[in-house]
């Protein structure tokens, strides 16, 4: 069951670190021209000439893209951090990175300099980084078996509320004007402060405890503060199992995850499905949205609201999943996001070539942004975290969301380079390239990824293990040595059978 301190837990690192990368993806868009204009003004006040229109899209663009190249970096220290400092402690360590750059932020007009709003986007990204892969790993090993696709789903949830929040505090009447962007780019300290000072009282991941430190009487603590019970037992047997097995291997490197044999399936599985995440368009979508609705003749003082009002849906459809993705499961859920994605961006080519002689198409332009959003919010935004954590066990899964998240990050940056140079060269039927993206996908998902849903994290290797065409070894002295194992055992055999 749900208990008190999971649930606190999964929302204050969720909304600590989950809400900021969602914020930070979407605060600049609103704020954007009064920003160009403070670079322009403080250029013609340094040098006394106006600044070159070129150098001006330049410096804008690297404001935008230095966030996701920062998320790379931020990817790159997951896996030396979770090792040596643990879940919990790398997420305090990380609000330093998010207060630092809301202070550089919310002063950049006052100190009247621009390269610190695109130096502190760097630093903002590294946070979203390694926030974007420890909050998912840290929330995956803490729930019970029954839980995990939910909880899993949590971080997601605050994405979005971030992407929204940045929304409604960006519109002109409240912080997106001339006076109020740099209280909107600094506000994305105040989550981070609130995690720093409540996290600590929180339990740090039992399986990290008891797997890679050793220390029983922790984990059994930690365990059972987030179980609401005092017998674990069973839990602390299956971790000790998953030990046992991994014994053999020790913790991998990212290098030595790429070649080792028993992981092959799950590595390509985790790749496919990052870079599906992110190659489907769903940027290029958002990016979009607003010349689509300006085309279906909303007023332009308008689309501010209706960008919120899609920010409002894909919060609502994520917390949909949530409440479906342990009845329904993960592949369902990922199968129906990427049909729904596939088909609004190949209906969408369509409408948006017949707009100009068809009357209504603009409104089915409008119609397939928002099954568009439906479909990844549902599916493809929340689901691939949630696997990473399920198709790994503990020596391997640091490693792997080292992998699944520079991946993720590479992407989006390649999107966001790619998109405006594809947009001019194949107008709407650039969309067509992220139905194919959505095609391979689901296609590879129907053949080879596994249903995860309440199976422990030695069940699910031991289906992986069947694809890779690998033995596993169970360690027969752990079984006598604890009275639990034998059952467990017995169980085993008869799932596997």
């Amino acid at each position: 069951k749900m208990t008190l301190s999971l649930a606190l837990v999964a929302l204050i690192s969720a909304f600590g670190s989950s809400f900021q990368y969602g914020y930070n993806v979407s605060v600049i868009n609103s704020p954007a021209p009064y920003m160009q204009e403070f670079y322009n003004r403080t250029y013609l006040d340094r040098t006394g000439v106006p600044m070159d229109s070129g150098f001006q899209t330049l410096l804008w663009s690297l404001t935008v893209s230095m966030f996701p190249l920062g998320g790379l970096f931020g990817s790159l220290m997951v896996w030396p951090l979770v090792n040596s400092c643990g879940r919990k402690g790398t997420l305090l360590i990380n609000n330093l990175f998010s207060i630092a750059a809301a202070i550089l932020m919310g002063t950049s007009e006052l100190a009247k300099t621009f390269e610190v709003i695109i130096l502190s986007r760097v630093i903002m990204g590294i946070f979203a980084g390694l926030a974007s892969n420890v909050v998912p790993m840290f929330l995956g090993e803490m729930s019970p078996k029954n839980l995990r696709g939910a909880i899993g789903v949590v971080p997601q949830l605050f994405i979005t509320i971030g992407i929204l929040a940045a929304q409604i505090f960006g519109l002109n009447s409240i912080l997106g004007s001339a006076k109020g962007w740099p209280v909107l780019l600094g506000l994305t300290g105040i989550p981070s402060l609130v995690q720093l000072l409540t996290l600590p009282f929180f339990p740090e991941s039992p399986r990290y405890l008891l797997i890679q430190r050793g220390n029983e009487e922790q984990a059994r603590r930690a365990l059972q503060r987030l179980r609401g019970r005092e017998d674990v037992d069973d839990e602390i047997q299956e971790m000790y199992q998953e030990d046992q097995s991994e014994k053999e291997e020790g913790q991998f490197s990212v290098l030595s995850l790429c070649t080792f044999r028993g992981l092959r399936w799950q590595l390509i599985s985790i790749i496919v499905m990052m870079m599906g995440q992110q190659l489907s368009g769903v940027n290029g979508v958002f990016y979009y949205a607003d010349r689509i609705f300006e085309s279906a003749g909303v007023h332009s003082s308008s689309i501010q609201y209706v960008t919120v009002s899609i920010g409002a849906i894909n919060v609502v459809m994520t917390l949909l999943a949530i409440f479906i993705v342990e009845s329904l499961g993960r592949r369902i859920l990922l199968l129906a996001g990427f049909v729904l994605c596939s088909a609004s961006c190949a209906i969408l080519t369509l409408a948006l070539n017949l707009q100009s002689t068809v009357s209504w198409m603009s409104y089915l332009s409008i119609a397939c942004v928002i099954v568009y959003i439906i479909g990844h919010a549902i599916g493809p935004s929340p689901i691939p975290a949630v696997m990473i954590t399920e198709m790994f066990l503990q020596s391997s899964r640091p490693a792997a969301f080292m992998v699944g998240g520079s991946v993720h990050w590479l992407s989006n940056f390649t999107v966001g380079l790619v998109f405006l140079y594809m947009e001019a060269g194949l107008g709407p039927y650039s969309f067509l390239i992220f139905c194919a993206v959505c095609i391979a996908t689901m296609v590879y998902i129907f053949f080879i990824v596994p249903e995860t849903k309440n199976k422990t994290f030695m069940e699910i290797n031991r289906i992986m293990a069947k694809r890779n065409k690998v033995e596993i070894q169970e360690s027969k002295e752990l079984k006598d040595s604890h009275p639990a194992g034998k059952q467990e055992e017995k169980k085993a055999l008869s799932s596997s059978e």
